[in-house]
């Protein structure tokens, strides 16, 4: 089985064509199970942020998983797959291993170097494990790239090459003015209470707002949040929570928008904003992280409205500088990827060389049956010492054959050394499947509920 990643993010697709192949969570749970029930593939995950959608999974053909990888996600996007093909990239083997590794450092972010899609791919990977679509592989791959993405931020200054989408997102509509100098003593008015949300509510309390309303279709939540921001020892801001009914009132009090739900239609319409800022002369800035898009672009066009959205985002980060540190993040993506290779590598011929053992084992049980058969006169020392014997000898001359060819399958190429070992002892396939089956349950126990 191999690798396969089909996806298309904000560097290969116009934000128009992710905004309408966004995937709700049910989209996401659908997806991953019909890619297990394709043909082709035997794990899947799938990452979904606001400006990527990539299908990870275990296929045996390339060409037919390609194809299937990429009706899968134009079924369950909602464009259509002549539309979505042209947008969409494929990695495979190390090449994807890179790609994910890349990406869980920030290098293929928006804003390169932020440190929230470690977030975003530890829920891919709890989703995959939560539906049993997470096998072996998905589930050391992600763990691998989550502590790589974790390495490179403690190791390198790639945190200075970049900062969250909602800081960069704060700085554009600041225009150049210090975001602390611009934000302080605002009213701000934040929708939705998941992670970016919460992200947004603390970046603005940090910044120096004078209040925050939280507003949030399930109350609970926003309650919560507003509980967190009102902790003794904090910011000293002050936060309530609304309903999202009152979201139209609490706009016309605000200074600061910041929106980012799971909505698939307008939280706030052109009017809404229109009808907010009428009569008033402050100005009212609007940030919308969600994808797709939580207010409507016609709010450009309002006068007194700053709006800043994925779309401006993405066409302000272009031009945004590479910190030197991104280099050193580079060597490490390749190192690692190197690393786990090998390892995947070395772990294949691993039942193989188990099955080898067992084998040798039954022929050492067998011989000292026959030799006690032989000679009943032994006693219990006498067949004991001769026992140890054999089986130091079996030993023996496994021992360097088989760390050899362990080293050997850890290098590129080296995937044929398990055929040829089975080959050579002629090794029953279905002892050595037997052996790999045994595995899969251990890890799938193993790494059920770690992220």
């Amino acid at each position: 089985m191999s690798l396969l990643v089909v996806g298309l993010s904000h560097r290969s697709a116009p934000v128009s064509v992710l905004e309408r192949a966004a995937l709700s969570p049910d989209a996401r749970a659908k997806l991953l199970q019909n890619t297990l029930a394709a043909e082709p593939a035997a794990e899947g995950a799938v990452l979904a942020t606001c400006n990527r959608i990539e299908l990870y999974a275990d296929v045996d053909k390339f060409h037919a998983g390609v194809a299937e990888l990429s009706t899968l996600l134009a079924q369950h996007s909602g464009v259509g797959l002549d539309e979505l093909t042209p947008y969409l990239y494929v990695h495979y083997e190390d090449r994807a291993v890179h790609h994910l590794f890349s990406v869980a450092c920030g290098l293929d972010s928006m804003v390169v170097g932020e440190g929230q899609i470690l977030g975003q791919i530890k829920d891919a990977l709890a989703l995959g494990q939560e539906l049993h679509t997470a096998g072996r592989l998905l589930n050391d791959l992600f763990q691998q790239a989550l502590r790589v993405g974790k390495r490179a931020h403690s190791e390198t200054g790639i945190d200075r090459a970049g900062q969250s989408l909602v800081t960069f997102g704060l700085e554009q509509l600041a225009d150049g003015t210090d975001v602390a100098t611009w934000a302080k003593g605002k009213k701000a008015l934040v929708i939705g209470a998941g992670s970016m949300s919460s992200l947004a509510a603390a970046t603005l309390a940090r910044s120096g707002v004078s209040e925050i309303v939280v507003a949030n279709r399930t109350l609970a939540r926003a309650e919560r949040l507003a509980e967190i921001l009102n902790e003794p020892g904090g910011t000293g801001v002050t936060a309530h929570a609304a309903e999202m009914v009152a979201v139209g009132d609490e706009l016309t009090r605000a200074d600061i928008v910041v929106s980012c739900t799971g909505a698939t239609g307008l939280v706030l319409t052109g009017g809404d904003v229109e009808t907010a800022v009428r009569g008033r002369r402050t100005p009212l800035a609007l940030l919308d992280l969600a994808m797709p898009r939580d207010i409507d672009a016609a709010a450009h066009r309002v006068p007194g409205v700053r709006l800043v959205d994925i779309e401006s985002l993405a066409d302000a980060a272009a031009d945004a500088p590479m910190a030197a540190d991104v280099d050193r993040v580079r060597t490490i993506v390749s190192d690692e990827v190197a690393a786990f290779g090998a390892a995947q590598r070395a772990a294949h011929i691993t039942p193989t060389v188990v099955a080898l053992r067992a084998m040798a084992a039954d022929v050492v049980a067998v011989e000292v049956a026959r030799l006690e058969g032989r000679l009943p006169g032994l006693d219990d020392k006498q067949r004991a010492e001769i026992t140890q014997t054999v089986r130091r000898v079996v030993d023996k001359l496994l021992h360097a054959p088989t760390v050899r060819v362990k080293q050997l399958a850890g290098e590129p190429g080296g995937a044929g050394y398990a055929d040829a070992l089975r080959t050579l002892f002629d090794l029953d396939p279905e002892t050595v499947a037997a052996v790999s089956r045994a595995d899969l349950n251990d890890a799938d126990v193993k790494n059920r509920g770690r992220v």
